[in-house]
């Protein structure tokens, strides 16, 4: 009946898409065996470019993959996704939307490389100094003499695997950001504050968030989010936007 289908009739192709293609795969991977749906993730999640089950696919694949331990990391980017994403969709239209999305999700995963690639070794060196109660020089000087060899080198790279990130949240921040700065002014609620608050504070005050967490996280207090991630979805999505808005791409009060 048109009445019982018009909930997803409102809501714009790519946007509606993009949320059953990533719940789609969540299924996938959460009712697959164990191997399986481990083994999925493992193809399909980011890596950093020197480990050994990196390839350049996971640049967007891993932006379709969600954890499987909760189901509140899906929920809250395809909520997000689709709270927002419809009405960016029908001011950019769908397939600028699309390729926004797509922009913002690997440049998120482009500044998370960046980011394991200057931390990667610092992490070992705690890894190795308290596996093998040495101190940070010892731990240090191992893993530079690992690399030295082929055999050492290919034990590094497996090693690497140890970093993975999953989710759409760097493609979703994205999107939150370009809300934020095409209709700044734009009330939004949210769950623990009683009072709206406009477009514009809310980016601001996550983008700070995310820093200050990305910061505590780089030294060493790793809470298992990809923040620097988020903040490079965020990041990509200013300059896209800066870039259409100065071509003129937006007409009217944005």
């Amino acid at each position: 009946m048109h009445n019982g289908s018009s909930f997803f009739s409102q809501i714009p192709p790519v946007t509606k898409n993009l949320i059953i293609i990533n719940l789609i795969v969540w299924l996938a991977m959460f009712v697959l065996p164990g191997k399986l749906g481990t083994g999925l993730e493992n193809f399909g999640g980011l890596h950093y470019f020197l480990a050994a089950d990196f390839n350049p696919a996971q640049l967007i694949t891993y932006m379709f993959m969600h954890s499987t331990q909760s189901f509140a990391h899906i929920f809250f980017n395809m909520f997000s996704l689709w709270m927002f994403g419809m009405t960016l969709e029908r001011t950019l239209g769908s397939a600028r939307f699309l390729f926004y999305y797509i922009s913002c999700g690997v440049g998120a995963a482009l500044i998370q490389e960046l980011v394991w690639m200057l931390t990667w070794e610092d992490t070992f060196v705690r890894l190795i100094s308290a596996s093998y109660h040495i101190d940070f020089p010892e731990a240090r000087e191992y893993i530079q003499q690992l690399t030295l060899s082929p055999e050492g080198k290919a034990a590094l790279a497996r090693n690497l695997n140890i970093f993975v990130t999953i989710g759409a949240s760097g493609a979703v921040y994205g999107v939150l950001l370009a809300f934020g700065m095409l209709f700044p002014n734009a009330p939004l609620y949210l769950f623990f504050i009683p009072v709206p608050v406009k477009a514009k504070w809310m980016v601001m005050g996550m983008g700070a968030i995310e820093l200050l967490i990305g910061l505590s996280e780089a030294s060493g207090k790793a809470d298992g989010v990809a923040h620097f991630a988020h903040l490079g979805g965020m990041i990509f999505g200013f300059l896209i936007i800066l870039y259409w808005k100065k071509k003129g791409t937006f007409h009217g009060g944005y």
